[in-house]
């Protein structure tokens, strides 16, 4: 693989992560008022993300995610929140400059993704997949919207697993401590702005690991090394939940809701409406009354109770999320299609976007199975928590640059094949 020069690697970055932003910036213009929809006092603004953050600018904490002051609250991580909640001192709470000055941020990080995009594809697949898989990202449907238009922690967290993702890729050639312990680090302040990277983050580190005892090279040390680094960025906040709620949470305390909001018997849609307290007036009212922690526990008691009870709807349901999943598809039904209408070119895209991905996987690994076992492992890890809880059409977005990477390498693998036959 030949490298480009670094200025010209500068220089092209330069432009490709302009001309991203550009592109945000200017669905952002035509996008933004849907966030200043004022019912239910301004919930499309973020929804629990904004209710938290402006508890923390009235001076009540990290609280209260739903409709009124309910106390310290364990919902969510703080990295999203903590800067929704900057946005709001500066701008306003629930202001037009507000929702503005936060989808431009959520573009920039989109933006920016176009590096780690680049320099991802570069060192497993060379040049040629790198400039491309750039410009990609840069036009990615989903990556625009998504962006432009979503209020929530979705874009930033794509940028911070593909960020784990390319550092991970490192380990596996360097002993050096000082390089693991920033790995840890990274790891531990994505987890803090969605713990969903965990499902990738330590499989990678764990793949590198093996790489090099294989090889006879220095692992344990500096594996622990970054073990403790991750601990120590993420122990503030679990000493946090520990001090507000008498118990161990890892990092949220939420799973008891997703898994009821998926298992419930009602499947029409992949997030049926009726069962979350931000929508449904029992839900709330319950949620009120018990508390948080005793809600989340009631709710996974419903949902392993239904699970048991239905154990062969559970499995057909669970194969169902995986297909979504991958496929975007859920339903053809004229209910769902009434709620969901764009779904028919989200299933020809995220189909095609699956297809070309796992082609290119199946080149990658012809050529090397080292450079195709990270994606492997990112790809098919990264969604099984969705197949058992429930999904949603943003769920997928945070692993998209390594689908788009994977899938540009498939087509560029092939015509230069094609050439060389």
């Amino acid at each position: 693989m030949i490298e480009p020069p670094q200025k010209v690697q500068r220089t092209y970055l330069f432009m490709v992560v302009a001309v991203a932003l550009v592109i945000r910036l200017g669905g952002v213009a035509f996008l933004y008022p849907e966030r200043l929809n004022p019912d239910r006092d301004h919930w499309r603004f973020a929804g629990e993300t904004g209710r938290i953050a402006r508890s923390l600018v009235q001076g009540r904490g990290f609280s209260s995610p739903f409709h009124a002051d309910t106390g310290p609250t364990a919902l969510m991580t703080p990295v999203y929140p903590f800067l929704v909640a900057v946005a709001f001192k500066i701008f306003g709470i629930y202001t037009k400059t507000s929702a503005i000055a936060i989808l431009a941020l959520d573009s920039l990080f989109s933006a920016l993704t176009c590096i780690l995009v680049f320099f991802i594809a570069l060192k497993s697949f060379g040049d040629r997949a790198a400039l491309w898989a750039a410009w990609a990202w840069a036009f990615f449907p989903y990556a625009i919207y998504f962006s432009a238009d979503f209020i929530w922690p979705t874009t930033l967290t794509t940028l911070m697993l593909s960020l784990v993702f390319w550092a991970a890729l490192g380990l596996g050639n360097t002993s050096q401590t000082s390089i693991w312990v920033g790995f840890g680090l990274l790891c531990g302040l994505a987890a803090l702005t969605d713990p969903i990277v965990l499902s990738v983050a330590p499989w990678l580190a764990l793949w590198m690991c093996s790489r090099r005892y294989r090889q006879l090279q220095p692992w344990f040390v500096p594996s622990v090394a970054a073990s403790l680094a991750f601990v120590a960025v993420a122990s503030p906040w679990l000493i946090r939940n520990y001090l507000a709620f008498d118990t161990f949470i890892p990092f949220r305390d939420n799973f008891g809701l997703e898994l009821y909001v998926g298992n419930n018997g009602n499947t029409w849609h992949f997030a049926p409406g009726g069962f979350h307290p931000s929508n449904t007036a029992s839900e709330w009212r319950e949620y009120q009354q018990m508390g948080e922690l005793a809600y989340m526990r009631h709710k996974r008691e419903q949902a392993l109770d239904y699970i048991a009870r239905h154990r062969g709807a559970f499995a057909v349901l669970s194969l169902r999320r995986a297909v979504y999943m991958w496929t975007n598809f859920w339903s053809f039904s004229h209910r769902y299609l009434e709620a969901e209408p764009l779904d028919p070119p989200n299933i020809f895209l995220g189909t095609t976007l699956t297809i070309f991905a796992l082609a290119g996987l199946w080149r990658a690994f012809r050529h090397s199975a080292a450079v195709a076992m990270p994606f492997a492992i990112a790809l098919f890890l990264f969604p099984v928590v969705y197949y058992f809880t429930h999904a949603e059409d943003y769920y997928r977005r945070p692993i998209d640059p390594l689908f788009v990477i994977l899938a540009v390498y498939a087509v560029t693998a092939g015509v230069k094949s094609s050439r060389a036959s």
